[in-house]
């Protein structure tokens, strides 16, 4: 058939609306009148490149608009399968919040809340009382406040601590996180003068006393939790670059990126500081995210002496950065299950760093049961996985996996197909396999996993 026939033979819009498939469909007309004009377009454009020698029947063109509907109406930002093994996996929200701070950031935004109102008194409260008191008890700092990200903590702190200032930072800790984030330039935004001192590899408490003049303000440390330098190495201890800032009458600042609350060493995961490390330390202001190794929602959390938190409370751009209402339910709630010695058996973050091998291996063999009894060609085998987020960047955690090599289709098809699914499921492929880690899949999602697979391979 030629390309004007193909052509002259598209249905009209209206034409369609009035079948009853689409007609008697329970959608709203906009919907289906939208859908009806984007499939009619597609198929215009299929037409005339050469794609479609064939004009579909009604009812299979009323089948496609009213997928088309249906793909319309499901939400942008929804849950997804994490069968990848990255615990903290950014593109996927990073951290999974606890059953009782989802429940937390629930009830608050279905109702009115006392987000700036204190009961005791009947009048206007501060939001940041809701958190503050938990994280002078869970980390040992003097005061504590939060912002909308680790970033705009750092920008907060440099801002009202060191404008019109040189802040004095080891060359080796000038990092860039995601989104073009960099140390030297966020100073530079933050009206500060970056001096680096030492080198890529080796910094000693000599270069920074060095570099001391009448114009620095402050002396900082990036904790690299995005990369690692190794081999020849040497960096400043915290007591030590502590007691040489007070010395000089200067905040030690320091960037903890991760913000680990617990010793990791318990999982295996070596090297990582906690909070109350470079409390004790003596750091003045700490910053550390929330959505990483603390387990919670995404935020900039600031701890330190009360001077100085008072100073970046009261200033301008705090307003800019604050967080909403659903964010310090869910954080209170996150910091109350380590206030009260239940973070590893409610923070599901913690949880799937300390899930054991063995563990790992029975979920990993109880999903390949079920796939193999339903006709699926897959077996358990021994992997690796990264905790993910920028954090612990050069540790792997040992995992199982469900390996499936598609017979019917490419590995590359099967990974599609399962990420386009209206519930995605989204999983690795390594080795010509497709790979369920078993790390982060949790066994509430086997039966929509065993169903999507079977559908895809059938």
């Amino acid at each position: 058939m030629e390309i004007r026939e193909l052509l002259r033979g598209i249905p009209k819009v209206d034409e369609l609306l009035k079948l009853p498939a689409l007609e008697e469909a329970e959608l709203a007309a906009a919907t289906v009148r939208e859908a009806v004009r984007c499939e009619l377009e597609e198929l215009r454009a299929g037409i005339l490149r050469g794609a479609v020698a064939e004009l579909p029947g009604s009812e299979a063109l009323c089948g496609r608009i009213l997928e088309r509907c249906r793909r319309q109406q499901l939400p942008s930002l929804r849950g997804v399968i994490n069968g990848t093994g990255v615990i903290l996996h950014t593109n996927l929200g990073r951290a999974c919040l606890s059953q009782r701070a989802a429940e937390a950031a629930y009830d608050v935004a279905r109702s009115y809340s006392t987000l700036e109102y204190d009961l005791e008194r009947g009048g206007r409260g501060l939001r940041y009382t809701h958190v503050e008191s938990l994280l002078r008890k869970v980390t040992g700092a003097e005061a504590a406040m939060v912002v909308n990200n680790n970033a705009a903590a750092v920008l907060l702190i440099l801002s009202a601590m060191a404008s019109g200032g040189e802040v004095i930072t080891s060359r080796g800790e000038l990092v860039e996180i995601g989104g073009s984030f960099r140390v030297p330039e966020i100073m530079e935004q933050c009206g500060c003068r970056l001096k680096e001192v030492g080198t890529t590899n080796k910094t000693h408490l000599k270069d920074y006393a060095a570099a001391i003049d009448d114009s620095t303000r402050a002396l900082m440390k990036v904790h690299t939790s995005n990369f690692k330098i190794l081999g020849f190495t040497e960096s400043v201890a915290l007591e030590e670059l502590v007691a040489l800032g007070h010395e000089n009458g200067l905040p030690v600042i320091e960037d903890l990126g991760s913000g680990s609350l617990m010793d990791l060493e318990q999982f295996g995961i070596h090297g990582e500081p906690t909070v109350q490390n470079s409390v004790r330390a003596g750091v003045d202001v700490i910053s550390f995210s929330g959505d990483k190794l603390l387990g919670g929602p995404q935020a900039g959390i600031i701890i330190g002496r009360a001077g100085y938190i008072a100073k970046l409370a009261h200033h301008p751009l705090t307003r800019a950065m604050r967080v909403d209402k659903m964010t310090l339910a869910a954080l209170e709630a996150t910091l109350r299950s380590y206030a009260e010695e239940r973070a590893l058996e409610e923070i599901p973050t913690l949880a799937m760093l300390g899930a054991r091998e063995e563990e790992l291996r029975a979920k990993a063999q109880l999903l390949c049961d079920a796939l193999v009894k339903g006709g699926v060609e897959a077996q358990v085998v021994a992997e690796q996985c990264q905790v993910g987020g920028g954090s612990v960047p050069a540790q792997l955690l040992p995992t199982f996996a469900v390996a499936i090599a598609p017979a019917r289709c490419s590995v590359d098809e099967l990974e599609q197909a399962l990420r386009l699914r209206e519930r995605p499921i989204i999983g690795r492929i390594a080795h010509d396999r497709y790979l369920l880690d078993l790390r982060t899949l949790r066994e509430e999602d086997f039966p929509a996993v065993e169903t999507a697979l079977f559908e895809v391979l059938s």
